[in-house]
């Protein structure tokens, strides 16, 4: 919430925990979600599973709508992330009217996603605020010397997409609905945790309207 209220977001959406992606959890959350971010260990399983899914999205084009940024500067999902689930959620969201992230996102609109990260190399209050991020180190390596990484699943056009700034498009992952957003999404992350063997080094947030 304060990384929200930093880049001039008021505070009619908040970010909560989610505590787990079991069926049964999912359906008792009582809030409004329009977007889930899932942290977790970037492996070379990871790397591997998105070379499959790469091929196999091959010619398959996103929604055009959608707003895609390139992650080009160093530990900076956290800040990728947080424009992905804005822009997707734009309509939603309020914000202050000298807004460092409403003025990004107007400026970047028409922008390409590799044009989109260079703009934000060049914004330095978006950059302090991935810079506090950073110093938190959620995104730095572990001990064992492992990254961790964060991607961003939200619906555009019926559609749930996963949006990751290293990956070359967004990832379209069939029909969703405003009442299915965070199952569906859930299935997606679970998807996450199985394919690590064991390692629960997860964790996830939802953009959630504010009561």
């Amino acid at each position: 919430m304060k990384l929200l209220m930093k880049v001039g977001v008021l505070p009619t959406y908040k970010f909560v925990d989610v505590l787990g992606f079991e069926k049964d959890y999912l359906k008792s959350f009582s809030h409004e979600v329009c977007a889930v971010l899932l942290l977790f260990p970037h492996t070379e399983q990871h790397d591997a599973f998105r070379k499959n899914q790469h091929d196999e999205h091959k010619g398959k084009e996103p929604d055009a709508s959608i707003y895609f940024i390139k992650q080009t500067i160093e530990n900076s999902c956290g800040i990728v992330g947080l424009i992905h689930a804005a822009a997707s959620n734009k309509d939603k969201l309020k914000f202050d009217a000298d807004s460092a992230l409403k003025k990004f996102l107007d400026k970047s609109a028409d922008a390409s996603p590799d044009d989109r990260a260079k703009i934000l190399e060049k914004n330095e209050a978006l950059c302090a605020a991935h810079n506090a991020i950073a110093a938190e180190g959620h995104c730095r390596p572990n001990e064992d010397g492992v990254h961790f990484h964060l991607v961003v699943l939200t619906a555009v056009g019926g559609n749930l997409y996963e949006l990751d700034g290293l990956t070359s498009k967004p990832i379209d992952h069939g029909a969703t609905s405003k009442g299915t957003l965070l199952e569906d999404a859930g299935k997606i992350c679970k998807q996450f945790t199985e394919r690590e063997c064991g390692d629960v080094r997860f964790s996830s947030v939802a953009l959630v309207k504010a009561a």
